[in-house]
């Protein structure tokens, strides 16, 4: 969903935020990448963030399930196949947090317990413009502004869409004007990933110099 290359991962410092109980940390680390994840859920024990990732695994495939009209399911090859990968990711992240703690740090946007210019490279998924209808624009603001403070080099966002698929051009050109004034320059970039149906774009923020 990133189109994340051999140059954004090898020995680059990479913030995943909120990184839930996803295997990117341990997988992005192999490849050479240094990762953090940050997540208020990681103030719970290892062991218990253990035993709840497939239980909140099985909770989150059943629903993307029970909504299947509004997902492409081409990329993964059905249902089935993406009850499996997001399953083989539980597991992974479940054993990740229990050998590797210090890769995983409570926190939560818009406040991040960071000092400025602390990674190469900053992904958010599926937190902003998921939830534009219980995070209000002035929250997504501060979020990205914070992605920004904490990235040296590029802070990616996706999806840009909210969580029934509805788009939101409007507040999306707002956010993006009301960086621009702040010295944050934006982009929208296509990226070859869509599994929510018109979930083809990231954006990008490169940060005051």
């Amino acid at each position: 969903m990133f189109q994340l290359s051999d140059d954004d991962l090898a020995g680059r410092r990479i913030l995943d935020c909120p990184g839930g109980a996803a295997s990117f940390a341990v997988e992005a680390s192999a490849l050479g990448a240094e990762v953090t994840a940050i997540d208020p859920i990681y103030a719970t024990a290892p062991d218990d963030l253990a035993a709840r990732a497939t239980p909140e695994t099985e909770r989150a495939v059943a629903w993307a399930h029970q909504h299947a009209e509004r997902y492409r399911w081409d990329w993964y090859g059905g249902t089935a196949e993406h009850a499996a990968i997001r399953r083989g990711a539980a597991a992974r992240f479940a054993e990740d947090v229990r050998t590797t703690p210090d890769r995983y740090l409570a926190g939560s946007l818009p406040s991040l317990p960071c000092p400025d210019d602390s990674f190469d490279l900053a992904l958010s998924s599926h937190l902003l413009f998921s939830y534009a209808d219980r995070l209000d624009a002035d929250f997504h603001l501060a979020a990205l502004v914070e992605l920004a403070r904490v990235a040296t080099t590029e802070a990616r966002v996706y999806p840009l869409l909210d969580y029934t698929g509805a788009p939101l051009d409007d507040l999306i050109d707002h956010l993006r004007t009301e960086l621009h004034d702040k010295g944050i320059q934006t982009s929208l970039r296509k990226t070859p990933y869509e599994f929510h149906h018109g979930a083809d774009t990231m954006l990008t923020l490169q940060p005051v110099a």
